[in-house]
């Protein structure tokens, strides 16, 4: 079974961190999932970094242009994590746009990401009757899981179809605006929480955007199964280096 659905069968609430590859050293990346798996962390998104981030807000942009300054490919991040399934047995997912994938080639890309151990794909900028129609045969032959995300602007009838077609867990983007931590979210953003959990939708819903500790971490759980933390983490690593991971955790836990 896809480690992402063995994940997601545990009783518990999931944290999943991302990070950007490559950041804040080219070579940080396996350090940083080895020792965010010690730590307790229940996923890992590993961003991969591209010089027009749509869904990024100044903080993980920010990241991004660093790394990719710092040398980040396509083809590196492979290299990096060629042995990372020697030490590291929680699931894995790449976050990335769609352009670096096509250039690589996207068989290639699935074919590289299962002959390494990735379990999933987060792709905001592939549109999903895109993938369904063109390319989830190809995810599916390379056991990858593609997650879509919605918005609190999301039509329940596209909701719904995006349940149709995912096989894992769906991104619910906590509000309708760019990443970035937020300390506590308000009325509106929990009455999107009770919607989308009302929908009684097939797979688990795991929300990000604005988690930045335990509060925000503690009200996106209440109704769903995870939340995933981002511009919070990196201004961590940014103000504290990647040796004190376990503090960041803790604090969230």
């Amino acid at each position: 079974m896809n480690r992402i659905k063995e994940k997601l069968a545990e009783n518990k609430k999931l944290l999943s961190i991302y990070f950007t590859a490559g950041y804040p050293s080219l070579n940080d990346t396996a350090q940083i999932i080895q020792d965010l798996e010690k730590n307790g962390v229940d996923m890992i998104e590993i961003g991969l970094p591209f010089s027009d981030p749509l869904a990024d807000g100044p903080t993980i942009q920010e990241s991004s242009t660093i790394a990719l300054k710092n040398g980040m490919t396509t083809t590196l991040l492979f290299e990096q994590l060629k042995d990372i399934r020697k030490t590291v047995n929680i699931p894995l997912i790449i976050m990335g746009y769609f352009n670096p994938m096509m250039q690589y080639g996207v068989e290639a890309f699935c074919a590289k990401c299962q002959e390494i151990g990735i379990d999933g794909l987060i792709i905001p900028d592939l549109p999903v009757a895109e993938y369904h129609e063109h390319y989830q045969e190809t995810f599916e032959k390379y056991g990858l899981i593609n997650v879509f995300l919605i918005t609190p602007q999301t039509s329940e009838e596209r909701i719904r179809f995006i349940d149709s077609v995912s096989d894992g867990f769906i991104y619910m983007v906590s509000s309708a605006s760019t990443t970035g931590a937020k300390n506590t979210f308000g009325d509106v953003q929990q009455q999107y929480f009770e919607r989308i959990d009302a929908l009684a939708l097939k797979n688990p819903q795991i929300v990000g955007f604005g988690i930045s500790n335990n509060e925000t971490f503690t009200q996106a759980t209440k109704t769903a199964k995870g939340a995933i933390i981002g511009s919070a983490f990196i201004k961590h690593l940014t103000n504290n280096g990647v040796d004190t991971i376990n503090q960041f955790v803790e604090e969230i836990r």
